[in-house]
């Protein structure tokens, strides 16, 4: 027995509720501990920037999919799988049959996964939602150039950054700013 994170298919919109019966069921003892360690609905922090405000939410970035880390035994496999199974909602464990045993996924997969969604420490991966493209007019509305603006001249997508040329006593000047800190005009 080797533990391994498998990822089940559900229902799209069922994933919470899934995730909730199979805690259910471990507190029940319909499941044991010892085989299920844990569920997980994979999740990211999405930032929206919306008339100058900043909001926040949690979007499910693989729906119609949870994660399961299971030490699952040679033998009484199957009577754990068909119990996962049998929740309403779930069609199986992927890339399997119901007749085969699942197979994990690989620990690449699994440390890409749980770190886009914030679950591996001090790596916190917010996306920005507004998206930007060279050439549109933007508003500074936070830090040293606030209430500058200007047009986006590059994007650092990976850092969330954008270069933006604004005039500064009458000369173009290109200013690094955080994707948070500007607004799309609108033309």
């Amino acid at each position: 027995m080797a533990k391994g994170w498998y990822i089940v298919h559900t229902y799209t919109g069922y994933e919470n509720k899934i995730e909730r019966t199979i805690r259910m069921k471990l507190e029940e003892k319909e499941l044991d501990s010892a085989v299920v360690t844990d569920v997980k609905v994979p999740v990211e922090e999405v930032v929206e920037i919306k008339d100058g405000k900043r909001k926040s939410r949690k979007n499910k970035f693989l729906p119609g999919y949870i994660m399961l880390e299971m030490d699952l035994p040679d033998l009484g496999w199957k009577t754990v799988c068909s119990t996962i199974r049998s929740i309403q909602g779930v069609t199986g464990f992927v890339g399997t049959n119901p007749n085969q045993r699942p197979r994990p996924i690989s620990s690449d997969e699994v440390r890409n996964i749980l770190q886009r969604s914030g679950d591996i420490k001090g790596e916190k991966n917010v996306r920005i939602s507004q998206a930007y493209s060279v050439g549109d007019q933007v508003k500074i509305n936070e830090g040293p150039f606030a209430s500058f603006s200007g047009a986006v001249e590059e994007i650092y997508a990976d850092k969330s950054k954008l270069r933006v040329m604004v005039q500064i006593f009458g000369r173009a000047t290109p200013v690094e700013v955080d994707i948070t800190q500007v607004e799309k005009l609108i033309q």
